[in-house]
């Protein structure tokens, strides 16, 4: 990939104030693809400023028409579809997922800047009864300048639920994308501007975590942080903005049960288990790596995901071959192995571990192949820690009272999958599961039109759907008295 990028602030590509850059690479071969500014906390007040600047003077919010920034937003949509397969091939370059991953993922992501321009329009207030003397309204106003923090396992998508709304509700945002995928968030910022977004309105600032993430969080021009990413930082994220009392949205990580009944319609039970858990490189935070089967069908579910688990390819996501990329990140790939070593020396069972991809193009790549475990005891840390890899842990059961107890058990509560041809007892055991997603006989699917977050560990607030809308506005009350 030739040239160096740039970051977007207050509608200019820059440089970091201090001119530092680092590398972006490669996941499939660990080579080096290009570089981006490494912006610190100088640049992240200067992205500040411009958002503020842009929010306080009425250029996005205020006294724009919605039918104005509904526009913005729709030609936001068709911008990202006119360049779909050059945003896929980048995303997929930088990520290491499969191409047909990547252009699902763009595709939903113009399709969220379409579902929030939908809902500008249509941003009515109340006015509640107090009696013939008065006149109380209620009305929603844009929270103002927000820090949007997003990872690097679903770079574009996350970033468009995030900014897609703020925009929506008239905010200003300082996006900050990870720093081992930056570039879509890049190719997002130049979308906007040539969609008619005004200056200030979408800045971008790419860096690492401590460098710009931390300082956009302390920022006292910031008044919401929105952040995705692990249950640590999101603690250290909450820290660092509950100091200024700023509003706080957290997706966090998961350790999500997959819960197979004996009756479930077998064939597509097993199939969705394993996309729930491989789909992705399983660098996904809702993935039912926690797989509990229901012990009078648990061998015949374990040959059968051994056998699909055998089938998987991996390899580079741009061949059209390839069914699992790399990991993000040679860091990522070291961590996932660290739980395969974990694993083995607990005492879990290694019933299936796939081998890498061949040839020498690739040998650098930071693929790790796909892993099932058979648990011993649910205790292990591979059953109650999120690896965020292709690392399956496969445990019996007896009945559903012991499915929702192991279910349960973990700090998590993001997503929970159930697989069974009983409606009742599908219900009973959704209900009875603490998580902010439950799936019944599917697994990760998450409309736009739904809603995303967990339970417990998992996180704080919600986004997707009106209550994603909803995070990035302040109710406001006026009483008017008549007399």
């Amino acid at each position: 990939m030739s040239g160096e990028r740039l970051m977007f602030v207050g509608g200019e590509w820059t440089e970091a104030r201090d001119g530092a850059r680092m590398p972006v690479f490669e996941p499939a071969t660990g080579t080096t693809l290009t570089s981006v500014p490494a912006g610190g906390a100088a640049d992240v007040d200067r992205a500040v400023t411009a958002a503020r600047r842009c929010f306080d003077e009425n250029r996005w919010s205020g006294e724009v028409p919605p039918r104005r920034r509904a526009a913005v937003l729709n030609r936001m949509a068709e911008g990202i579809r006119a360049r779909a397969g050059e945003l896929a091939r980048l995303e997929v370059r930088d990520s290491g997922k499969p191409l047909s991953n990547a252009l699902a993922e763009v595709e939903e992501a113009a399709f969220i800047f379409e579902y929030y321009a939908g809902w500008v329009t249509k941003l009515a207030g109340e006015v509640t009864p107090v009696g013939p003397e008065a006149i109380n309204m209620i009305v929603h106003e844009p929270v103002g300048v927000c820090g949007l923090i997003v990872p690097w396992n679903f770079p574009l998508l996350m970033a468009a639920q995030k900014v897609a709304p703020a925009l929506a509700a008239g905010c200003t945002a300082v996006l900050k994308p990870a720093e081992d995928t930056p570039l879509s968030a890049l190719e997002l910022a130049a979308v906007a501007a040539a969609a008619g977004l005004p200056a200030g309105a979408l800045n971008v600032v790419t860096g690492t975590g401590p460098g710009a993430g931390a300082p956009l969080v302390e920022h006292p021009g910031i008044d919401k942080i929105s952040f995705t990413g692990s249950r640590e930082v999101g603690a250290m994220v909450a820290a660092g903005a509950g100091a200024a009392l700023k509003r706080v949205t957290l997706e966090l990580g998961g350790k999500s049960p997959n819960v197979l009944f004996a009756d479930a319609s077998f064939d597509e039970a097993v199939a969705g288990t394993c996309r729930g858990v491989f789909d992705n490189q399983g660098e996904v935070c809702s993935a039912g790596t926690r797989v509990l089967i229901q012990r009078d069908v648990f061998d015949a579910a374990l040959a059968a995901i051994t056998e699909r688990a055998s089938a998987i390819r991996l390899g580079d996501g741009l061949d059209p071959l390839t069914t699992m990329g790399p990991l993000v990140s040679a860091r990522q790939r070291d961590r996932v192995n660290r739980y395969i070593e974990i694993g083995e020396r607990e005492g879990a069972r290694v019933v299936y571990a796939g081998t890498p991809p061949i040839g020498d193009r690739l040998a650098g790549g930071y693929f790790v192949p796909p892993v099932v475990f058979h648990a011993p005891s649910q205790r292990l840390r591979i059953a109650q820690e999120e690896i965020f890899g292709p690392v399956m842990t496969v445990l019996p059961f007896d009945d559903a009272e012991e499915a929702i107890r192991l279910a349960n058990d973990t700090a998590f509560g993001l997503g929970a999958a159930v697989w069974t041809n009983d409606v009742r007892q599908g219900l009973r055991v959704a209900k009875a599961v603490r998580a902010g997603v439950v799936w019944l006989n599917d697994t990760q699917a998450a409309p736009t039109e739904g809603i995303w977050g967990g339970f417990k560990a998992s996180g704080i607030g919600r986004e997707l759907g009106r209550q994603g809308l909803e995070a990035y506005l302040e109710p406001k009350q006026i009483y008017i008295n008549l007399t």
